[in-house]
């Protein structure tokens, strides 16, 4: 077989979907600059070797190769890092495909497209992505099944593909056990080789700042935020605050948190008066450094800090599934002595913002002389004039003005910045929490999925002798908000995957994700090295797994060599079979079938006995041998009879 023999168009098909599908995960995170370009690049080689086109001269590919490295550097300032790293592979692998003309050029395509293909890993490892990938490499290993064939060139596109795409996904299947003992016994390291700069797209949407509007889209994304399993009763749904970033400065237009609230040395002053409630987080991968915490977290999980607003904020962003335990209480005293900054950042407000909201707060200032009368008397204005809704409009400069004295719509950011405001305006020290409310409980699994959709701020007021106490102004509008979710809340103007028999079916799928994440991708060199306890083995070295990695992986190839080298059966139509049937019948009644001995003669032997089966065997014979072709209706009844047929043994 020659390597530098031209590709047939079965094979340039493979090689380009091949390249296709390996470049393929990668477009949806990838800037317009570059894939408008890998797109064209591909569309135009196809165009140009299905017209039978001349060759790409070097003038022109050599130019690409020089400009793509360009741009990236031009965009991302480097070529390391997974962002840049990932376009550059993407891009060299489809002017590879420019160059490809052989079979030795097209092996090295496809092999290249396998390692751009698995580089899509190191942005999403779900189970449902890996699966595609695994699809996609289907593609790739019937490329290099077809490249290995020498099947006439004339032969159609459709002809081959069939069978090239199953020999693939038998070929994947095959590998799937020793890949698994691969993963599980090949020594790990404790961090990953990839460990170069990422790039810091947050997915969660929970910031240190929110401004009007920011949280719309976060409420209508139903994909999990983090999973909760408490190691007794859960609490009830509607005390499922989960606290996550709070937020003290107010421009006019968007809420921020100072930075120097993180600090260790102010880890707060809180009192828990009720049982603590222990349990533990599994955190999707956010690119954020905020851990979340049910409302208000006692301890600090390890590689954290807690701030003085009880926020818990991780040393390094979240870029993978990250597990942590943790003890909290509902029921607790937070700050009961309010120190002279906290004081002042809690009443800071914005010059020349907002005067019918400042004035309205001081007129109740001057009507109410307790603090817990005014909060009451927003809440009372929340409840009797407004309603909540995702589809909020947008807000003017003086946002809180125009939602309380205009649209008077929103959702739980309206409503706690406006609260926030005028509680502020009223003298009553503030804040703005966010983080998440609420979630939906697997049965199946035992344990609580809070999905982004379940995005949530509220409210804090210091009140002298109780300190910091949660307001939700939210729930005075819509009290569903806080007892079945924000979709229940926003009723008609909730999408249609929130529906319920659509949560339940996800909550179902959910549990699978859960095994996947704890099984295989929080699979470290800790749970690694544990592996061989049950066996007397306290902490399993690099020796001791290598070793069970060689004898598994020998076991296994063992029995792959059996099943490729056993005796291959002879191929038999559906007349032989049925034949070979009928004979087996026969022998186990006690009369086999000699080796030279023909239907006709056997049916004179045993005929006498079993009529029934002389006629079987003389219908065999006219069958066989009166037609080039027999009917098959014709061969689908004497099979059928053949397996309706019963013979009494010989007794001896």
């Amino acid at each position: 077989m020659n390597p530098a023999r031209p590709l047939t168009p079965l094979q340039f098909a493979l090689t380009a979907a091949s390249v296709g599908a390996a470049v393929a995960p990668h477009l949806l995170r990838m800037p317009w600059l570059f894939v408008l370009p890998i797109m064209l690049v591909l569309a135009g080689r196809w165009l140009q070797r299905t017209r039978g086109g001349r060759r790409i001269p070097a003038w022109i590919k050599l130019p690409l190769i020089a400009i793509f490295p360009i741009f990236i550097i031009f965009h991302f300032g480097t070529l390391f890092g997974r962002g840049p790293g990932s376009v550059l592979a993407c891009t060299m692998l489809a002017l590879k495909l420019v160059e490809t003309e052989t079979r030795r050029d097209a092996r090295a395509a496809v092999c290249f497209s396998s390692f751009v293909l698995m580089s899509a890993l190191l942005f999403d490892s779900s189970l449902g992505f890996t699966l595609l990938l695994l699809a996609a490499l289907t593609v790739l290993l019937a490329a290099l099944r077809e490249l290995e064939s020498e099947r006439p060139a004339t032969r159609s596109l459709l002809a081959g593909l069939g069978e090239d795409l199953r020999s693939g996904a038998i070929a994947l299947a095959a590998a799937v056990p020793l890949a698994i003992c691969v993963f599980v016994f090949f020594p790990r390291l404790g961090s990953p080789l990839w460990g170069a700069p990422g790039d810091a797209v947050a997915r969660t949407g929970l910031g240190d700042s929110m401004a009007p509007g920011a949280m719309q889209e976060l409420l209508i994304d139903d994909s999990p935020a983090f999973r909760v399993r408490f190691d007794g009763l859960a609490p009830r749904r509607s005390d499922l605050y989960w606290r996550g970033p709070v937020l003290w400065q107010f421009d006019g237009n968007a809420w921020t948190r100072p930075e120097r609230l993180a600090s260790p040395q102010n880890s707060g002053d809180v009192e828990a008066t009720g049982k603590p409630i222990d349990y533990e987080i599994t955190l999707e991968p956010s690119e954020r450094r905020w851990l979340l915490a049910l409302d208000v977290p006692l301890s600090v999980p390890d590689g954290a800090v807690r701030g003085a607003d009880m926020s818990l904020v991780n040393h390094t962003p979240v870029d993978s599934l990250l597990r942590y335990r943790i003890t909290s209480s509902p029921n607790y005293v937070l700050e009961p002595q309010l120190g002279a900054e906290h004081r002042r950042l809690a009443l800071q407000l914005p010059a020349g913002y907002d005067p019918q909201a400042r004035e309205l707060a001081q007129r109740w200032r001057t009507e109410f002389r307790d603090d817990s009368a005014i909060v009451r008397a927003a809440l009372d204005l929340f409840h009797k004039e407004f309603f909540y809704t995702l589809n909020a409009p947008l807000l003017a400069r003086d946002s809180v003005d125009d939602f309380l004295f205009g649209s008077k719509s929103g959702f739980c950011q309206h409503f706690a910045s406006a609260f926030t405001f005028l509680m502020r305006a009223a003298r009553i020290p503030a804040r703005v929490v966010t983080g998440y409310q609420g979630g939906y409980y697997n049965g199946v699994g035992d344990y609580w999925v809070v999905r982004q959709s379940d995005a949530h701020a509220w409210a804090e007021v210091w009140l002298e002798g109780r300190g910091w106490v949660r307001v939700d102004p939210t729930a005075a509008v819509s009290p569903l908000r806080v007892q079945l979710g924000a979709r229940a809340a926003a009723g008609a103007t909730a999408p249609w995957y929130q529906a319920d028999w659509v949560q339940a079916v996800r909550n179902r799928f959910d549990l699978i994700n859960s095994f996947w994440n704890s099984a295989v991708v929080q699979f470290n060199v800790l749970r690694q090295q544990g592996l061989l306890t049950p066996f007397g083995v306290e902490k399993a070295e690099y020796s001791d797994l290598m070793a069970v990695l060689i004898a598994l992986s020998a076991l296994l190839l063992g029995v792959f060599a059996w099943w490729v080298l056993r005796a291959p059966r002879i191929a038999q139509d559906a007349l032989d079979a049925a034949y070979a049937q009928l004979c087996g019948k026969l022998a186990r009644a006690g009369a086999p079938r000699e080796p030279a001995e023909g239907p006709a003669s056997l049916a004179a032997r045993v005929g006498t006995r079993w009529r029934e089966l002389s006629e079987l065997l003389a219908e065999y014979g006219q069958l066989r041998y009166a037609f080039e072709s027999p009917p098959a209706a014709r061969v689908v009844g004497f099979a059928r009879k053949t397996a309706a047929l019963r013979l009494t043994a010989i007794q001896r």
